[in-house]
Parts: C-alpha cells; sequence; structure tokens
C-alpha cells in the first residue's frame, strides 16, 4: 500500500474551497495526509501551487522522524508528550505514523497506556478541533446511517468504539474516553501495518454518571446521565448495523471499553452476527494467555497443569479464564466445564463459590465451584494453592508479601500476572515481586516497568499489552476479509505470539517479545489468524492467496513519500 492516504479535505482551515485559485498548495499542506512538510520535492513544490508557502531546503522523511523524536524527548511531562503526538497526527499524519513505526517502544507509553489514561481524564481540556473519529450523539438517533457518511473516507475496514464506560481502572470518563479508540487505531497502523485511512475511531455519547464530568463546564459531551436499557441497547445496535450497511460484512469492529454490564450481554449478542471482538475481554484475554504458554519455557509446567486464581472478577478476569479453560479444552480433550474447575476467582466480597450463587453476576456464574468461601486473597492462596497468580483488580498493592510468599511456597516458579492498568493500579511491582520471591516469580504486568537487578541478575518484566494481539487481530481481518472473530481465533493468536519469544528475552525471565519487533510479531499473529479464517470459510478475500504471509506483509503499510 502507498505510505499517503487516500482521503481528501472539501476545504481548507480559512474556509477556502480546493480548486479554488492559489487554494491547492495551501489545501495539500493543511490535509494531514497529504502534508510533507519539508518533504516535498522541487517538483512538487512547483506542480502543486507550494512555492513561497514553505523555506527553500529539503528535508528526507528519515530527518524528520529524527528531528521529531528529539523534539518528543525535550517534552517535560509525559501529558506534553501524549499532547505533542496528537497534534503531529493532525497536521502531518504520514511523519505521525513514522514516528511510531520506528520508535513504537519508545513512543507506545505516549500513544496508549500508561498516559492515555490521564489523557482520558483530560481530553476536553485538551481536546484540538481537527477531526480525529465520529461522535455519534444518542441525539442522533435514527440518523447513524447518513452521519457516517461525513466521514471523508468510504473504504472502512477496522472500526474501534467505545460508550467510555470503563476507560482503563478509571471508570466512567464519557464522551472523554475517546483518547482510546484514537490510541488503539494508531497502534494499529504502527504495530501492524493497517493502513490508517482505512480506520475509523468513534465514541458513542449516551451520556455519563461521572458527576465531575456533568459539573464540568468544559465537558465537550452531553451532560446526562447514561442511556440505559432497551434504548441503550438500540442506539448499539443502531450504529453496527449502519457500519455494516456502510462498509460491508467484513468490517472489523472492535467493542472497547464499555462497562461489564454491557459488555458481555453486547459481545453474544453479535459475535455470532458480525466480524466483532471486545479487546478487554478478548484481547486481553489473548495476550494474558500467550505469558502463560510462554512461562512452560521457564515452569516447565504446562497451561493444562496449573492452578489459577484471579484476583479480580470483572470482564478483563472472565474473559482471560474463560479463554485459559477453552486452551485446556483444546490441549487435552477435557470439556470446557472440567477445566473451568481449575481457576478460581475473588471479587470484593471474597472467593466466587456456590454458596453466592444467589448475588454473582452472569459472567462469573461458570467459576462458582463448590469449594468453601473465603474472605480474602490471602487465605485463598493457602488454601487453594495456585501456582498461576491473576490480578486484574486495579487494587494497587494488594498483591503483597505474604501473598508472594506464600505463592513461593505453592510451587518453585510461581506465575505472577499484576496486568491492572494504569501502572498506580498495578497489583504489585515487578521488583515486590522478584524480591518476595527470591527471583524466582515469572512477572507480567499491564503497563511497562523498568527492569530489575536483584542478587546480581537481570530481569525484564514481560508487559501483558493487548498491543502484541489486537494490531495482528486486525490485520488479519482486513488481509483476508473476516466476516467473524471467534474464540479459536484467539486462541490461535496466543499460541503464534508465544512461539514468537526468543531465547534472550526467556534468559531474563521474559514472556512476551521485544516490542522493537512487533511488526514481526503482529505479521506472525496475523498469518496464524488469517489461516483459520480461510480454513474455517470466514474469509472473503478469494481465493486464498498461495504464500498467505507474503500477502499480508505486502498489504502492510508503509510510512512513506
Amino acid at each position: 500500500m502507498s505510505g499517503t492516504a487516500t482521503r481528501s479535505a472539501a476545504c481548507s482551515s480559512d474556509g477556502s474551497s480546493e480548486g479554488m485559485p492559489g487554494s491547492r498548495g495551501y489545501t495539500t499542506m493543511k490535509t494531514p495526509s497529504l502534508n510533507k512538510g519539508l518533504g516535498f520535492s522541487k517538483v512538487e513544490r512547483e506542480t502543486l501551487g507550494l512555492k513561497g508557502l514553505l523555506p527553500p531546503a529539503t528535508l528526507t522523511l528519515g530527518a524528520q522522524v529524527e528531528l521529531t523524536i528529539q523534539e518528543l524527548r525535550r517534552k517535560s511531562s509525559a501529558l506534553d508528550k501524549y499532547v505533542f503526538l496528537q497534534s503531529l497526527q493532525d497536521v502531518h499524519s504520514t511523519l505521525y505514523y513514522a514516528v511510531l513505526s520506528r520508535h513504537t517502544h519508545e513512543c507506545m507509553p505516549f500513544v496508549y497506556t500508561p498516559v492515555v489514561g490521564e489523557a482520558c481524564q483530560k481530553f476536553s481540556q485538551i481536546y484540538r478541533h481537527t477531526p480525529q473519529g465520529l461522535y455519534l450523539s444518542m441525539d442522533d438517533r435514527g440518523q447513524l446511517r447518513s452521519i457516517l457518511d461525513n466521514w471523508p473516507v468510504d473504504d472502512i475496514r477496522a472500526i474501534v468504539f467505545t460508550d467510555g464506560e470503563r476507560i482503563l481502572g478509571l471508570g466512567d470518563q464519557g464522551v472523554d474516553g475517546m483518547g482510546i479508540p484514537v490510541g488503539k487505531l494508531a497502534l494499529y497502523t504502527a504495530c501492524a501495518g493497517v493502513d490508517p485511512s482505512h480506520c475509523l475511531p468513534v465514541t458513542l455519547d449516551v451520556g455519563t454518571n461521572n458527576q465531575g464530568k456533568l459539573n464540568d463546564p468544559f465537558y465537550i459531551g452531553h451532560k446526562r446521565r447514561r442511556l440505559i436499557g432497551a434504548d441503550y441497547d438500540a442506539f448499539v445496535g443502531e450504529f453496527i448495523e449502519a457500519a455494516v450497511d456502510k462498509y460491508g460484512k467484513s468490517v472489523m469492529l472492535q467493542f472497547e471499553d464499555f462497562g461489564n454490564s454491557n459488555a458481555f450481554r453486547l459481545l453474544h449478542h453479535w459475535q455470532e452476527k458480525v466480524c466483532c471482538f471486545n479487546d478487554d475481554i478478548q484481547g486481553t484475554a489473548a495476550v494474558a494467555l500467550a505469558g502463560i504458554l510462554g512461562s512452560t519455557a521457564l515452569t516447565g509446567t504446562a497451561v493444562e497443569n496449573h492452578r489459577f486464581l484471579f484476583l479480580g472478577a470483572g470482564e478483563a478476569g472472565a474473559g482471560i479464564a474463560e479463554l485459559i479453560a477453552y486452551a485446556i479444552h483444546i490441549e487435552t480433550g477435557k470439556s470446557v466445564e472440567e477445566c473451568r474447575k481449575q481457576i478460581f476467582m475473588i471479587d470484593s466480597k471474597g472467593l466466587v463459590c456456590k454458596s453466592r450463587l444467589h448475588e454473582l453476576q452472569h459472567h462469573k456464574l461458570n467459576f462458582a465451584h463448590d469449594v468453601a468461601h473465603m474472605p480474602d486473597l490471602l487465605t485463598a492462596v493457602k488454601t487453594l494453592k495456585p501456582t498461576v497468580l491473576i490480578g486484574v483488580s486495579t487494587l494497587a498493592k494488594s498483591f503483597n508479601q505474604p501473598v508472594i510468599e506464600a505463592m513461593s511456597a505453592n510451587c518453585e516458579r510461581p506465575v505472577i500476572f499484576a496486568l491492572s492498568n494504569p501502572t498506580s493500579k498495578a497489583e504489585c511491582t515487578p521488583e515486590e515481586a522478584y524480591r518476595w520471591s527470591n527471583g524466582a516469580a515469572v512477572f507480567a504486568s499491564g503497563s511497562p516497568f523498568d527492569p530489575v537487578e536483584l542478587n546480581g541478575k537481570n530481569y525484564v518484566p514481560g508487559q501483558g499489552n493487548n498491543a502484541y494481539i489486537f494490531p495482528g487481530i486486525g490485520l488479519a481481518a482486513v488481509a483476508c476479509g473476516a466476516t467473524r472473530i471467534t474464540d479459536l481465533d484467539m486462541y490461535i493468536a496466543a499460541k503464534a505470539l508465544a512461539k514468537t519469544v526468543e531465547q534472550d528475552r526467556l534468559d531474563v525471565a521474559c514472556v512476551y517479545p521485544h516490542l522493537e519487533n512487533i511488526r514481526e510479531v503482529s505479521l506472525k499473529v496475523a498469518t496464524a489468524v488469517a489461516a483459520n479464517k480461510y480454513a474455517t470459510g470466514q474469509a472473503s478475500v478469494l481465493p486464498q492467496p498461495a504464500n498467505l504471509e507474503a500477502h499480508i506483509r505486502s498489504v502492510m503499510y508503509e510510512p512513506g513519500y
């Protein structure tokens, strides 16, 4: 694919129409996907009417990337770096994606976690006026299909959409949650080469129950309590049906940061009808499963021989637990119901168990086993003797020293995944996990942490970042025209990711690959998932390419002039 996107602008920022005398060059520079800054050649400056609009020097894209990364490094705060990158995307998108693609490891924290959490909290204050996606309001009911026509690109293949109810571990951010779809789709491009012109971020503004937002005079969304019930479902359904009608049955729809009360229901309702997945439920599950599969090289214990305990029983925890049970089912042939018996969950009221059936939410019921109720994590660790402890609770420091020491007593190399985001919500730090386990823990977190040195040995904590999974899923869906995304796809993606972990990472107790290699990792994930789409008859790009990996590589976007 070309390094420049195909979208065009109808008018420039000063209101002059494209095609008016003298406006063509100015409009080109004001169109983010067409702008090259000082990268325009002398011939282009002549033919596009750019002479006089630029100083005479020319700079290659590589030189522009170097200048941009230097300026990014001079910014004083993480939020300043986020705003700088978003502003760059607004004015010079090819350069933006080139910076992200060539400095992915350095830029990712300022495009997504952990900084995107603060950005969403302050989104109304830092909002810039260049459209980065569509805001669809509950006042627009009945008009959503026609509003999609306002977006300047018709060939949309990947949509990330949110209603802002459960942003990371921060709760309801309303329309300010738009930072999540924007950031996720930026990573689709940076991490997997999905053409940005084919991507559309969407926020469904159904109101907010965040009183701080409702009281904020500068809040940019509707100041109303959240739409609920049948009206809410109808609004979400209208959007999904409008998107499929506009963009076709293979448009991929990624649910993002929906609240527990809606996320499972919407996924179960739509996953057999359209090409969709929920990243918080399924993407998080796949990346966590990949870490567990990868840990076998360090622990010697296969997934089916582990005993799992979750702190946190929301959509992320339930999603991971269900995919682990599915993986054990695939590996052993046992029923999924039998496999769930190896998995236990703790919520705010203690151990999920049969004696609490009357009060449990539907997504917890499958893990309500016939065991005695236990009120706290430490008791459960000592009694159930898990070998894998997974934190998805947003309860900072809940994996304390007694808990880690009890896990270490259960097995030689306990697997400790503190997956809550942002960093401030992590159940423990890697330094704590390594120190309290005397270096035995196999650790991963949801947000990035620095390497740790303990007793003369270096440890690199793995980041169970969904960016290892969802960009590859998206690339596969786009490359083969997937019509569905299934649990089997997520299992296959997890296995493919686990296979990319090289020995030098395992040597420092890390169960995830280098982020510097993320595009090649995404290619491997995409190839495995796309192969399954063809094998199951759920691909619409036909016939199947003879060399699937080469085909997928050929459609990966490379920023360039």
